[in-house]
């Protein structure tokens, strides 16, 4: 009986090793399951992670490819002054004299500049890139009569001649961003331009979102590598004897904010064609856009001035260089507009300077 007892004792604490251990390797397995399902989860969550990374990235992009709401370019630009226009005259380093017989005709100087911008809301500047060497004697020469007359826009840009539409869009992606105006104007430095009269020819359109106006033209689309328009891209109007979209003349266009702004937002997608005019025509193709042909901009047969020839648009009267009263004369004019346009310029909120 004693040797029964003890053999099931002993029968009954190795069951219940067994079962221990049987409950031990159920534990192991059961921790070793759940952490092979953390890890899942966490690799999971990796991969969800990788892929939420760069769709946050797209929609930054998104958002600054798309203005705000509240139409302004920046959150700053609420506090901004607005304007009514902003016009770039296109110059280049070897200009000085064109630029020296704007200054004396149609561009007023020092505090007057100022003037034209705080009253009538019309800022004017000479934009110009940068020479390919760093701080060259070309440079140098810019930045010395910049301290003098304050009438530059310097943009960043190699200057050139065939380079032109990259300045053009240079030029309005800096424009919009540091003045808030209606319209904003691209002119050639052998142009004289009536400002009155450039100002009410834009107010009958500032009502209107999406405007570009010019001297609409749709001329050849030359082929031959000889001539000085040569298009190297030719092939893509068409056969030859083909012409370009409409699109104005590169003397003198004016373009509206919102058009300024897409060039300013979409500037390293925008394709430039050999021609300055040619590429601007085709940034707005596909956009609704309204296109106006307006005469008054198309330019003339250029008068004679001290500096060779200047073109000139149905309201330019270019003065001669020599003439000591030209610059007071030009001023006069300007303060004095006609009844019309002194009435147009009221409803923006503009007067004349003798008012």
């Amino acid at each position: 009986m004693l040797g029964g007892s003890q053999s099931e004792t002993r029968n009954h604490l190795f069951a219940r090793r067994q079962l221990a251990d049987f409950q031990a390797i159920i534990d192991d397995r059961a921790a070793h399951k759940k952490l092979i399902q953390d890890e899942q989860v966490i690799q999971e969550f990796s991969r969800a992670h990788e892929a939420i990374e760069p769709l946050d990235s797209s929609v930054a992009k998104l958002r600054l490819q798309i203005p705000p709401d509240n139409g302004e370019f920046n959150n700053s630009s609420e506090s901004r002054k607005k304007f009514f226009m902003v016009i770039g005259i296109n110059t280049a380093f070897s200009s000085r004299k064109r630029r020296d017989s704007i200054r004396v005709t149609w561009v007023p100087r020092g505090k007057y500049l100022r003037q034209l911008e705080q009253e009538k809301g019309i800022v004017v500047r000479f934009m110009i890139g940068h020479s390919a060497t760093s701080n060259s004697i070309l440079d140098r020469a810019i930045d010395s009569e910049e301290s003098q007359h304050k009438d530059f826009l310097r943009i960043k840009h190699v200057e050139g001649y065939h380079e032109l539409s990259a300045k053009t869009k240079s030029f309005f992606s800096i424009a919009v961003e540091r003045w808030d105006a209606d319209f904003y104007v691209k002119v050639d430095d052998d142009v004289h331009v009536n400002l009155g009269t450039l100002a009410a020819t834009l107010a009958r359109h500032r009502s209107k979102p999406r405007v570009y106006i010019g001297c609409m033209k749709s001329g050849p689309v030359l082929f031959q590598t000889s001539v000085k328009y040569h298009e190297p891209e030719h092939w893509k109007f068409g056969d030859i004897g083909n012409k370009y979209f409409r699109h104005a003349t590169g003397q003198i266009y004016a373009i509206s904010k919102d058009l300024a702004k897409y060039i300013s937002i979409n500037q390293p997608i925008l394709h430039k064609y050999a021609n300055e005019d040619v590429s601007l025509g085709s940034w707005f193709i596909g956009l609704e856009v309204e296109h106006i042909d307006d005469r008054s901009m198309c330019c003339g047969t250029p008068p004679s001035t001290a500096n060779g020839m200047h073109k000139q648009a149905t309201f330019v009267q270019p003065r001669s260089i020599g003439a000591a009263a030209a610059f007071a004369n030009r001023w006069r004019e300007l303060n004095s507009f006609t009844p019309g346009v002194a009435k147009i310029l009221r409803l923006f909120g503009m007067r004349s300077l003798s008012s």
